[in-house]
């Protein structure tokens, strides 16, 4: 896009109806708050955007969540949203900015290009007093499309190495309380604590409280402050792929391109028993 990864409310309000854009909700709540999405898009959208599903649209075939779908997976069920890379796709979520990164990534990882997020999200459209839609989407299917770029994303043996490479930082976006282990994790049957040598910069902290991402100098100084040189390489994490995305757009607009996520996240890394935990 050529915005750069993000697009403000008044941008999007200027071309909601040029025929080559397409808007995306990605809005996403965690299990426990029992808010599925799709029935927060159906009760309010922005004018012919799609709904797009983290937890249909990914690799349902492995016991973790939403993990990145198989390229022909995607394919079709972009076809179906009506999502082409000749498109230009602006995605949001109704937090703000928290599940639309996910969805920014997932596209750029199977090819699609000029794709951007909507600064502030769902909150900031309705704020500039934008109007909204109800009910279900109405997509004209798209031809089928992925081109998988795998070195956005990284597995757990990936990961493994990356603990022995002084060279490679591993950045997890989860609250400090589960990183230190002191609280627990949201998902059951999974460790306390965090990958040895990694370090901590919770999501919300590059988040305003409007919803927004932070503007570039309070980008740089969080990632300081969490220990990372942002001119060295980094691997991404959270809990299970979601807010790890958010670090991810937030290097972006720092002009840091093509961050991988590790997939799995903690979802995976904690789960089992033969990978190490430190806590604290």
């Amino acid at each position: 896009m050529e915005t750069g990864p993000l697009v403000s409310v008044n941008w999007l309000s200027q071309r909601l109806d040029d025929p080559d854009l397409r808007v995306v909700d990605a809005t996403w709540y965690m299990p426990a708050e029992q808010r599925p999405g799709l029935d927060e898009f159906r009760k309010g959208h922005i004018p012919g955007a799609v709904f797009f599903d983290i937890d249909q649209i990914a690799d349902r075939e492995v016991d973790l969540p939403h993990m990145a779908p198989r390229p022909e997976v995607f394919a079709q069920a972009a076809s179906a949203l009506g999502l082409s890379p000749a498109h230009k796709i602006v995605v949001y979520d109704g937090h703000g900015i928290f599940s639309s990164p996910r969805v920014w990534w997932t596209l750029r990882l199977m090819g699609f290009e000029t794709v951007a997020v909507l600064d502030g999200g769902l909150k900031a459209w309705q704020a500039a007093g934008m109007p909204l839609a109800s009910g279900d989407a109405e997509p004209v299917p798209a031809p089928a499309f992925a081109r998988y770029r795998p070195h956005l994303v990284r597995g757990l043996d990936d990961v493994r190495q990356a603990l022995g490479d002084s060279g490679l930082q591993i950045l997890d976006a989860r609250p400090a309380a589960r990183f230190l282990g002191q609280a627990p994790e949201p998902r059951p049957g999974l460790r306390g604590g965090h990958m040895p040598g990694a370090c901590n910069l919770p999501w919300n902290a590059v988040v305003g409280p409007d919803g927004a991402l932070r503007s570039p100098d309070e980008l740089r100084g969080a990632f300081v402050a969490a220990g990372i040189n942002i001119d060295q390489p980094v691997i991404t994490t959270c809990g299970s792929g979601v807010s790890a995305a958010v670090l991810v757009l937030a290097l972006a607009r720092l002009g840091v391109e093509d961050v991988p996520i590790y997939d799995g996240s903690w979802s995976e890394w904690g789960g089992r028993s033969d990978t190490p935990v430190v806590v604290g």
